[in-house]
């Protein structure tokens, strides 16, 4: 079956509005939401290094990284991992910044305030739920790649 550029459109689409939905919500149960994405849409998965650790508080502790973090939140459906799709690829700004605190800083402030021009026109959405140390962690793994 050969998926035609407006299918590809539509499947991004439905996935924005999916996790643009999502988060901002607190509850004392975890809840784990996964989404998946047709194979010939998949990127090749690259091996998680050096896992930012943290402790979930809830009903049974979990321990989650930065990865898990970026999965469960909104973050692909505007990147992903090896292209540009509206913001810029997660190897992108792996290879921009080097990984040190102060860049782990400074970017974890961007993501939760959002902030433009850096990438092109593309203005990236604040994540005002989203706390600075679940920001650094996701910052982290992405320097990290």
């Amino acid at each position: 079956m050969k998926i035609t550029n407006l299918s590809k459109s539509a499947i991004v689409v439905l996935a924005v509005a999916f996790f643009s939905c999502g988060g901002g919500e607190n509850s004392s149960e975890e809840e784990v939401v996964m989404a998946t994405t047709p194979k010939s849409v998949q990127t090749p998965a690259i091996p998680d290094p050096e896992p930012v650790e943290e402790v979930v508080e809830g009903a049974g502790s979990i321990t989650a990284t930065g990865k898990v973090k970026m999965e469960n939140s909104d973050c692909m459906s505007c990147h992903m991992m090896d292209r540009k799709v509206i913001g810029p690829s997660f190897l992108e700004i792996a290879a921009e910044y080097q990984n040190n605190e102060a860049n782990i800083t400074k970017l974890a402030g961007k993501v939760i305030n959002g902030g433009a021009g850096v990438w092109g026109e593309a203005a990236m959405a604040p994540h005002p739920s989203l706390s600075e140390e679940d920001a650094k962690d996701m910052v982290s793994y992405i320097l990290s790649l």
